[in-house]
């Protein structure tokens, strides 16, 4: 696993050393009004993802997206639905609008396949971030920014057996999410206890509670909780100290406020995914594209993630959380 994320890390370093280069001349730099970020037609790039309301991960795209955007002089929209039919349907008002590039997550792969085939046809490039690694490029993304969710799966497994738990439950808030269901089977392939999915209705935090609460009073067996975003792990912590459990909990993702769980011990690990590079690596390589015809990872998705946080590194990262950038 740690071979794995060495990969990822040297592939963002690359990206950022592309980055730097791309500005820069034999003289020693073009001035700032030459530059095609600085002074060159302001570009519109619209993302459209599958976030459901009140998932603080997306704030964290979208910062970082943000950020590459006022960089390289893009507007920048953003619009969300889970629903994989109305995704696509705010994919077709960005392709209406023309705008010059668009970022897509690919949670619902099936979903998306004909209305990314009209904007290949309309010449609109396509970048797919987070989710939809395996199917991007078939489904004609030029380049794909995020982790493989199989093996950020592997990663959590093998934090659950570390942590002592032997019987677990995996909880899927998106049914029908290809990306959480990998990590759910990659934590299996590792953990080596009985890992059993449970799915809820991410977009009710009531009802999430309440079915985790139900798990744990029916089963007092289950020592183990891993969630797949930190929204639902603080609600998981909830529902263990409701009903006196011993489960550990465990997640994917971050945001400030797990990251204090994490140092008091209420949150054992979190497998984070940088959300902050997929939004910012998204935006550069659409303007890397239009303006220079460069490409990021030569074809090939760009990893993000896994990084493991423990009680051990958290505190060196609150400062980073505490800005929106981890």
């Amino acid at each position: 696993m740690r071979r794995a994320t060495t990969r990822a890390t040297v592939t963002v370093l690359a990206a950022a050393t592309v980055l730097a280069l791309a500005g820069c001349s034999d003289s020693g730099g073009k001035k700032a009004e030459e530059t095609p970020g600085a002074g060159g037609p302001r570009l519109k790039i619209a993302m459209v993802t599958h976030s459901g309301a009140g998932d603080t991960f997306w704030d964290i795209v979208q910062k970082g997206a943000k950020a590459a955007a006022a960089k390289d002089n893009v507007e920048f929209l953003y619009s969300a639905d889970p629903d994989g039919g109305k995704q696509a349907q705010l994919v077709q008002a960005a392709i209406d609008k023309r705008v010059d590039g668009i970022i897509v997550t690919l949670a619902k792969p099936d979903a998306m396949k004909d209305v990314l085939a009209r904007a290949a046809a309309a010449k609109i490039p396509v970048v797919s971030i987070n989710s939809g690694a395996t199917e991007s490029a078939a489904l004609g993304a030029i380049a794909h920014f995020g982790q493989d969710e199989s093996i950020a799966g592997e990663a959590a497994g093998a934090e659950l057996k570390k942590i002592g738990a032997k019987k677990a439950l995996c909880v899927i808030h998106e049914q029908g999410n290809v990306g959480l269901e990998d990590r759910c089977a990659g934590a299996r392939k590792t953990f080596g206890g009985q890992l059993q999915n449970l799915f809820v209705q991410g977009t009710n935090m009531p009802e999430v509670k309440s079915s985790i609460t139900a798990k744990l009073q029916a089963d007092k067996g289950i020592d183990g909780i891993l969630t797949l975003g930190a929204p639902f792990a603080a609600t998981a912590v909830d529902s263990v100290e409701s009903t006196g459990s011993k489960a550990k909990v465990g997640t994917f993702d971050l945001n400030k406020d797990l990251i204090a769980q994490i140092t008091s011990g209420a949150i054992w690990f979190a497998v984070d995914q940088q959300p902050y590079l997929q939004g910012y690596g998204a935006v550069d390589q659409l303007w890397l594209q239009k303006t220079n015809g460069n490409v990021l990872g030569g074809g090939r998705p760009v990893l993000t993630g896994p990084a493991i946080v423990t009680k051990d590194n958290a505190a060196a990262l609150e400062g980073f959380a505490n800005r929106g950038t981890r």
